[in-house]
């Protein structure tokens, strides 16, 4: 067995596979296989806006920004609340969003489709009353539309900010539109194709939007409660800072967060800790994608 000498770079290696571990779980390696040596065609070519945006270690910050965001529409957060078993396995939650990700974004047409109907299939079976007696369901198209605006929102506000390559104007238009297709697939309809489009989607949910009691228990347990051990505390907290001070004023203000993180703290520390990720994460990252 080859060993690296550097001790820089063991450093690094060990950050990259302990980092790996956690977010893809026990399957990762055999997931990360199929989804990068598979041959066959892909729905997104290489070097298209989707891949750099969910290939970039800016996706950590996107996706707290994302859970902080979605949890404010009550009917999507009640679905969450009572289906999605966050609290009590947080990790497993975030490895399933990752493999979504990955097969949609890296793998082949036929397993990215697989993973899409799998998904709508487990949202068919999702449905109950919020607190307030409503029913949701999470197939609903309205509320799939906002769970997919508030996450493309999120993963570009946090590449803009914090990625390597960050996309020009153009760039930005085709990450919505590529995310779209997915989303579209997913059983969201009326999905923006530009920024500004998708900034006027989010306006137009503002009325429908409030924290309830779980949008507030969800955002305690992002920001207060992590499941993570004590070494990984001060990084996290940082990271988080980072997608509080990305989020619009108003959903701030509605999670009582404007004191929770300044907008000069949290970017800092979050860019601080995303390079530190990037850093480490490039000593796993897959070198091929058969296409």
């Amino acid at each position: 067995m080859t060993t690296t000498a550097n001790p820089v770079e063991r450093v690094r290696a060990r950050m990259g596979a302990a980092l790996f571990a956690k977010v893809g779980g026990p399957e990762g390696p055999a997931i990360r296989a199929r989804v990068h040596e598979t041959p066959g065609p892909r729905w997104f070519p290489p070097g298209t806006a989707i891949r750099i945006v969910h290939g970039d270690s800016s996706m950590y910050v996107g996706g707290i920004r994302a859970l902080l965001l979605q949890s404010l529409h009550p009917l999507a957060m009640a679905g969450v609340a009572g289906h999605s078993g966050y609290r009590g396995d947080p990790w497993g939650r975030l490895t399933r969003t990752a493999t979504f990700l990955a097969f949609t974004t890296f793998g082949t047409a036929e397993d990215a489709q697989e993973t899409v109907d799998r998904i709508r299939a487990i949202h068919e079976r999702v449905r109950g009353k919020a607190p307030d007696g409503r029913p949701y369901r999470a197939s609903d198209p309205h509320l799939l539309r906002w769970v997919h605006i508030a996450e493309a929102d999120s993963f570009l506000a946090a590449h803009r900010r914090y990625g390597r390559q960050p996309l020009d104007a153009a760039g930005c238009d085709e990450y919505v539109a590529q995310s779209a297709e997915v989303g579209r697939r997913l059983g969201a309809t009326g999905l923006p194709t530009t920024v500004d489009e998708l900034q006027a989607a989010i306006e137009g949910y503002r009325p429908e939007l409030e924290a309830t009691e779980a949008a507030l228990d969800a955002a305690d347990f992002l920001l207060r409660e992590p499941p993570i051990g004590r070494a990984m505390r001060a990084p996290y907290a940082m990271l988080a800072a980072g997608a509080v001070a990305l989020l619009p004023g108003w959903a701030r203000a509605e999670l009582g967060r404007d004191r929770w993180a300044t907008r000069t703290f949290g970017p800092a520390a979050a860019g601080l800790v995303t390079r530190g990720i990037r850093w480490g994460a490039q000593a796993t990252r897959p070198t091929r994608n058969v296409d």
